[in-house]
């Protein structure tokens, strides 16, 4: 059985900087692997904003 988290990333603009790879060298430390990144929000003009980053680990039964 597989037990999933969800990290919001947000996305990098003309301010602000990325966090994706950080938050995902995190949590492959901690023994999470990294599935996938969704879309979470919009901003103006349909841009994406932030992300739910994905991660799995598999739970010993």
């Amino acid at each position: 059985m597989f037990t999933y988290i969800y990290v919001e990333s947000k996305v990098g603009g003309m301010f602000t900087n990325s966090n994706h790879r950080e938050i995902i060298d995190k949590y492959s430390k901690e023994g999470w692997r990294f599935v996938a990144a969704i879309p979470k929000s919009n901003g103006g003009y349909g841009q994406i904003t932030s992300h739910d980053l994905v991660f799995e680990k598999c739970e010993n039964s």
